[in-house]
């Protein structure tokens, strides 16, 4: 256990949407289809941009980075997307794309000295992030720093979120939690409703084999909500992910942690008047309403 257990996850909530507008920005969108890909649909993109870092990987090395998404699923877009645009472009892309989606959140705000000094504060805790046995945060934190301020921080976010969700990983191992029986067992505590976790790819039949085998466990109930013992098991993952991710934070220490939340405020609530970020979501991270002004 950390010393301060909420620091990290404190730090998440804070910072997972700035980066994660990514994902459903129309400049990046827009770049995407510049690419040659399919923009009807997230996915086809989706995983070009996130999987480019560990260069042309084939799908079973991506469902096992990736974990919660069907390989059935990854296998329908992954190596195709490299057919579309190599690695290296799908990178070149990703970076025009977290400019134009920065510029047009903040306009002439995206040069200021806050965000350059928000950029400094969350590059030194990524760059403190270990990534031995993280492949994602590893190939993210291998790529090459941007110049500009703005392409820093996401930069250095993306990092931090990957070295957390590879630790989480760690956790859903740790539990005995397969990838469907991690989602079905978020589900089951009440995070998100199970319609959410459709886009994962998993069909109803694989969805209600995990349910029996975690009710065989005594982790859920007939009805599929989480039981006593599987409320602890999630906490328990939680708790551990939380201690996973928190070396960064304990580096960066709880001011500038502070500081860093203070100067991407502003972003944040830029964010979430966009009406871009949905409101449910497989993180389990609430739609957050933005402070009265």
């Amino acid at each position: 256990m950390t010393e301060n257990p909420g620091l990290a996850r404190q730090a998440w909530h804070q910072l997972e949407p700035v980066h994660a507008l990514f994902w459903y920005s129309p400049d990046v969108f827009a770049e995407a289809e510049a690419l040659g890909y399919k923009v009807e649909a997230r996915w086809p993109s989706y995983f070009a941009w996130r999987a480019a870092p560990l260069g042309a990987a084939g799908a079973s090395s991506v469902a096992s980075a990736f974990y919660s998404f069907s390989p059935r699923m990854v296998a329908e877009h992954v190596p195709a997307a490299w057919t579309v645009a190599p690695p290296e472009r799908v990178l070149a892309a990703r970076t025009r794309a977290v400019d134009r989606m920065y510029r047009t959140l903040l306009g002439d705000a995206v040069d200021t000295p806050d965000i350059a000094e928000a950029a400094e504060l969350a590059r030194s805790a990524a760059e403190s992030a270990a990534t031995a046995g993280r492949p994602l945060a590893a190939a993210n934190a291998g790529l090459p720093w941007p110049d500009e301020p703005h392409l820093v921080l996401w930069h250095a976010i993306g990092i931090l979120r990957e070295h957390r969700g590879d630790g989480h990983v760690a956790a859903l191992l740790t539990a005995g939690l397969d990838p469907v029986e991690a989602l079905v067992s978020f589900a089951a505590i009440g995070a998100a409703p199970v319609e959410t976790f459709a886009g994962r790819g998993w069909t109803d039949d694989e969805w209600a084999a995990a349910r029996e085998r975690l009710a065989s466990r005594g982790l859920v109930d007939a009805g599929g909500a989480a039981t006593g013992r599987g409320r602890e098991l999630r906490d328990s993952v939680e708790r551990t992910t939380d201690d996973l991710a928190y070396g960064p934070w304990r580096t960066l220490g709880a001011e500038k942690t502070d500081r860093l939340a203070q100067l991407t405020m502003p972003i944040l609530v830029k964010v979430l008047e966009t009406g871009l970020m949905p409101a449910q979501n497989t993180l389990g991270i609430g739609k957050v309403q933005p402070p009265p002004r």
